[in-house]
């Protein structure tokens, strides 16, 4: 009885032994990295951010299992400058980038390059959209015409003794749209028309297909997550799911209202991560610092963003009291810069004289065009009109609890000086911090602000 009891009492400790040893090895494990970019989807069209219509069963399980970031922005609503300033961790203007289309120069050091050091294989899948090849990534694929064809290959190709890094780029859900995108469809009459937006039948059909290309870049996120957990990395594996911009309807992609420049942020990684929701600001540039500190990277200089550690450990921390976004050129010659914090939103325009179209191609959507003739028949309501003012207000402020929407610009109110006058030193100090400065030479517009076509 003696040596049965003390064989059992020997196995219990070599099987904790072998436990605590296990776990102390994925601690000091190198995290591999995934992110999952779509292009031109809103933070808010996903479940985990109110939208139970949309199909996205698989980044509703991400959120289901990981952390929920419901203040995250990007620095720019715009697809290239965008990607570069995260790639970089910098501010657009300070990439050399800005501009829609713009080649990202070759002095800019990409985090990637970083974790490559550290011993990492990294890679690109799908929209690529920086300019020439970089050699901070080890392998680059295409994928057309969803952009994530080549996901699933990116990562069954890695080889199976680095640590990784995978950047997920999605062309979906971009422009241009066509039925039947997948299997079952979403219905016109079920989508969700946000009150900037007539809700009109070529509204909710523009929408319905816009949603089809979300849940197909669902499918595929899906079908990566399960070769994660099919080679046995899923519990070290920190996910990320997110945009580049916001959705390419008007009043959002190029914009510097939330709907331009929120961004949703689901935080996945079992091995060190509970579920959760996290209310602290984190901009776009902060994933730079972020990753290099978690792989034990070097932390450069050059990155302008705050690495958010501090709230994956505790999810009430915050690395942050304010976020800055940019809207440079993108189809259209425009200079605005947004200061945006817990209480409010302030955008400085320096090109108030013209209007805010929305980018070429979702000029000439069915919506827009649509809104253009409800507009020439006065049939737009005043939260559907932002679009076609034309002089614009230099400044706007809004008060980001009481008017998420942005609606209501309080910048002309006496009652609001003090807030006004806050912010605005807010941006000043951040336009001498990080060298900011209006073109003297703005690129001018190369499409027609009323058709979309080309100039």
């Amino acid at each position: 009885m003696k040596n049965q009891l003390l064989f059992i009492i020997l196995i219990m400790l070599v099987f904790t032994s072998c436990k605590n040893s296990n776990q102390k090895t994925v601690e000091k494990q190198q995290p591999n990295f995934i992110v999952f970019i779509a292009d031109d989807a809103a933070w808010n069209d996903c479940a985990p951010y109110g939208n139970s219509v949309i199909k996205t069963p698989n980044i509703n399980k991400l959120a289901e299992d990981g952390v929920v970031f419901d203040n995250a922005f990007l620095t720019t609503s715009s697809c290239s400058p965008s990607r570069c300033s995260i790639l970089t961790g910098r501010y657009p203007h300070s990439t050399g980038a800005p501009e829609l289309h713009m080649p990202l120069p070759a002095n800019q050091v990409l985090f990637a390059g970083e974790l490559q050091k550290a011993g990492y294989y990294t890679v690109v899948a799908g929209k690529y959209h920086i300019g020439p090849p970089r050699p901070e990534f080890d392998s680059i694929y295409g994928g057309s015409p969803s952009g994530c064809e080549n996901w699933v290959r990116a990562i069954q190709n890695r080889p199976k003794d680095k640590p990784f890094f995978l950047w997920l780029a999605a062309h979906d859900p971009h422009r241009k749209y066509f039925p039947n995108t997948i299997p079952e469809p979403h219905k016109p009459a079920d989508v969700i028309v946000p009150p900037f937006l007539p809700d009109a039948d070529s509204t909710r059909k523009d929408i319905a297909m816009y949603y089809d290309e979300i849940s197909r870049l669902d499918s595929y996120l899906g079908k990566v997550m399960q070769v994660v957990k099919d080679q046995g990395v899923d519990e070290n594996t920190l996910v990320i799911y997110m945009t580049d911009n916001g959705r390419p309807f008007p009043r959002c992609k190029t914009r510097m209202y939330d709907s331009g420049i929120k961004t949703p942020f689901i935080v996945r990684w079992p091995a060190k991560l509970k579920k959760g929701r996290a209310n602290a600001l984190i901009s776009s540039i902060d994933i730079a610092p972020t990753f290099c500190e978690l792989a034990g990277a070097n932390i450069l200089e050059t990155f302008q963003g705050v690495s958010f550690v501090p709230i994956l450990e505790d999810y009430s921390a915050k690395t942050r009291d304010y976020i800055v976004g940019e809207h440079n050129w993108h189809d259209f010659q425009a200079h605005e810069r947004a200061m945006r914090n817990h209480k409010y939103l302030y955008i400085r325009n320096a090109f108030p004289e013209f209007n805010a179209s929305p980018p070429a191609d979702a000029v000439a959507s069915l919506t827009y065009q649509e809104m253009i003739k409800m507009y020439k028949a006065g049939e737009l309501n005043d939260k559907q009109l932002d679009c076609f003012v034309q002089p614009r207000f230099a400044e706007e402020l809004y008060d980001v609890v009481n008017d998420p929407l942005q609606f209501n610009n309080l910048a002309q109110n006496p009652e609001n000086k003090e807030a006004l006058n806050e912010m605005r030193k807010l941006l000043d100090n951040w336009i001498v911090e990080f060298e900011d400065k209006v073109p003297e030479n703005p690129t001018p517009d190369k499409f027609d602000r009323w058709t979309g076509e080309k100039l």
